[in-house]
Order: C-alpha cells, then structure tokens, then sequence
C-alpha cells in the first residue's frame, strides 16, 4: 500500500473513532441516526446514505433517516423485502455492493422515482443487534462515479453497530417510559380511589352509626345483639374509611407535624391498656419493657399512637392463644427506640420486602381470614418517616414478628438520626 492510500486510511480510522466517542454522548434517537447517515456518507464519498428499519406491522422497510432535503419524501417510502437491495440485506444479514444499480433487477425504482433521483452505484449493509438484523445502513452514488470497495463496507459496518446499538437503547428507553407512565397512571387512580371512597363513605356511615346507636337505645334486648353487629361492622368500615384519609393525606402531603414533646412511657402504657382487653379474650399475654427513666422525644402525639396502633393491632390479632405480644422502649443517642414484637404467625421471607407497601396484603390464608386492605403498616411507615424516623422488621413464619421503629428525640437530631441510620 502506497503512502497516500495509509493516509486517508489512518485519517479515516481516526475520523471513525472521533465519531464513535460523539455519538456514544448523543441520547436523541433522530439526530443520532441522522448525523450516522452523514458520516456514513463523507466516509465512502458517497452522495448521500440513509437507515431503514424492519417495521413489524407492514412487514416491510421504512426510512429512518435521510438526506434532509427530502427525508419527509422518504419517510412515506416502504420497500420491501423481496424485490429490493435493502430487503435482501436485511433478509440475509450481509452487505451487498452494487457497482451498475441501473442494470441491476433488485433496485427497488419506486425510490429513485419519487426523489427524482438516479442511483448508479450503491452499498448497503444489515443493522445487526445480537445476532438479529434490525434495518439496513446504505451509501449512494460514489463521487467521481468510483466503485465502493471493501473499505467502504467496512466503514458501513462499523457505523451500522453504532446505530443498532442506539436503536435498540432507544426503543429500551422508551418502553421504560411507557412503563414509567402507565404505573404513574395507575398510582394516580389509586389515589383518585382512596380520595373518593373516603370521603363519600363518611356521610352514610355516619347516618348507620347514628341510627343505629338511636335504636340500640330505644330497642328490646331481644334485638340489642343484632344491632350490636351493625354497630361493630360500622366501627370496622369506619376504621377502614380513617386509614384510606391518612393514607390519601401521606399521598397528597397534607399531613403535617404538630410537635410537642410527647412521654414514651406514656404512650406504651396507654397502648397496652387499649388492646389489653382484646388480648385478653384470645388469651394472649401482654408484656411492656420500659425505661428506668422517663423517655420524651418531640413529636405529633396523635401521629404517633396511630404507628404505634396499628403495630400492637396486628400484633394481638396475629398472635394465637397462649402467645405474647411485648411493647418496649429504650433511649439511644439522639434518638428512641421502640419495638413491638409477638410469638404470632410471623410474616413469609418473600413479602417482607413489599410489607410496607400500600395495599399490599400477605398471600395467606391465615392472615386473609382477618380481612383489612394492607393499609397499616403503609401508615405506619409514613407516620414514622414524618418524624424522619425510620422502621424496620423482623420475622420468622410460625415463630413471630418484630417491628422496631427509630424515632428522633428532637427536630434538631433528624438529620444526624438520618445519618446513623443509612450507615
């Protein structure tokens, strides 16, 4: 090889990789494929170069990217697979290099006609992404009507990696997207929902409740049982309707703090003695481990009981008789530590990733039988986090639970609670 040939190869070379590292930067997929075709086009000296891809609905070939003086022209264009230079390459992932494209059968002319173009030489080869042919980069017309040789195939096939590659990374990006969306979508209308049930619940519950508690009143004994059960079932829809308004408001971001420093001691002993009579029915054993001291920490004392509710609430109905459900408390630098365990059912190794999450219920039939919508420990968390506090769990299915809640003493420590939690 003479001098000046190793030149303009090196030059090139070089061109190819200054390439290269442009495009790898670039995330729009039309400028990318576009500035690809013009590339591929100065590299071969070629008139111009365009990309079609394989469209699955027509079955055929469409342009991509085209000379900008008639890409909107090209764009209507569909050549298909049999019949064509491009559907042979696609259909059999080599390259093709045409040197007489006027006397050669498979030129598909209806391009040439609509353009008012004529093609004397040409050379295609496949976009190819992981073994499967996606579209076919092409270069036309050699200046000074030169043949393409195997260089310029080689100049192709490069630039054609780059633009399967982005292709396929773009067609990622999007289905990710679309993705993204339906599930915002999805979430919008579960938000809808719990907005519109709870608020168009409370009216009629609260004529039941009401009539209800009227007739009890006035009522027989012989019919004080049966609207004792229309009472209960009430108080249960009415407790329903109370976790879908938190959660709506933790959703929307209108719950707000109200801090004022609040007794732990307090609060366990105020929330063993509302479940102790429950527990006591099911004959299951209340234990409380408090602090030798008294232990304050700032917060909302209503958000508080409601996390600390809903924990105990679970924990007594999950737990059998003779089990025990154990409330405790304990001070750690800068912040409390709470925890409510049980020897109850205990909670599957798969869902205690997804416990949290709202709505999200076990998969048992030991826990279905107790109903509720998986709205409490979704509370719970928020309620906590509000405090910039932290939960966590622990289970063992058969053996039991424990929740441990991190709560901040102070406003002033929750960035440095933050801190110790991540580490």
């Amino acid at each position: 090889m003479s001098l000046e040939p190793l030149q303009n190869r090196i030059q090139q070379l070089e061109r190819l990789l200054e390439v290269s590292r442009t495009l790898s930067g670039m995330l729009d997929l039309a400028p990318l494929l576009q500035s690809i075709t013009e590339v591929a086009a100065d590299l071969t000296y070629s008139e111009e170069s365009s990309i079609l891809l394989y469209d699955k609905k027509t079955k055929q070939l469409e342009f991509v990217a085209a000379p900008w003086f008639k890409r909107d022209l090209m764009r209507e264009i569909r050549v298909p697979l049999k019949g064509s230079i491009s559907g042979e390459v696609f259909t059999h992932g080599q390259p093709v290099l045409v040197r007489n494209a006027q006397q050669d059968n498979r030129l598909y002319r209806l391009v040439d006609e609509s353009a008012s173009f004529q093609t004397r030489s040409m050379v295609s080869v496949p976009l190819i992404y992981q073994g499967k042919t996606t579209g076919v980069l092409s270069a036309v017309n050699k200046l000074g009507d030169l043949d393409y040789t195997e260089d310029d195939v080689r100049i192709l096939e490069t630039l054609a990696s780059q633009a399967a590659i982005a292709i396929k990374n773009a067609s990622l990006l999007k289905e990710s997207q679309e993705a993204y969306a339906e599930l915002a979508e999805f979430d919008q209308m579960k938000t809808d929902f719990v907005a519109i049930t709870s608020h168009e619940l409370r009216t009629p519950l609260g004529l039941i409740l009401g009539h209800a508690t009227f007739l009890r009143e006035n009522l027989s004994e012989d019919y004080r049982s049966q609207i004792d059960v229309i009472v209960r079932s009430a108080m249960r829809l009415k407790e329903i309707i109370e976790d879908l308004s938190k959660i709506d408001n933790l959703q929307t971001d209108q719950a707000s703090l109200r801090r004022r420093p609040v007794i732990v001691n307090s609060l366990i002993i105020d929330m063993a003695n509302t479940y102790a009579i429950q527990a006591k029915q099911k004959g299951v054993r209340f234990k409380t481990i408090l602090p030798n001291t008294q232990v304050t920490v700032e917060g909302d004392p209503e958000k508080l009981s409601v996390a600390l509710d809903h924990l105990v609430r679970n924990a007594v109905t999950f737990t059998d008789e003779g089990g025990i459900v154990m409330i405790s408390a304990e001070e750690v630098p800068g912040m409390v530590k709470l925890s409510v365990g049980d020897t109850g059912i205990g909670i599957p190794r798969k869902d205690l990733d997804r416990i949290f999450d709202r709505f999200y219920q076990v998969a048992s039939h030991m826990t279905r039988k107790h109903g509720g919508m998986g709205l409490g420990l979704a509370i719970t968390k928020g309620m906590v986090e509000m405090h910039g506090g932290k939960i966590s769990v622990e289970s063992v299915e058969g053996r039991g639970s424990k929740f441990t809640i991190f709560l901040p003493t102070s406003a002033a420590q929750v960035d440095a609670v933050k801190r110790v939690l991540e580490e």
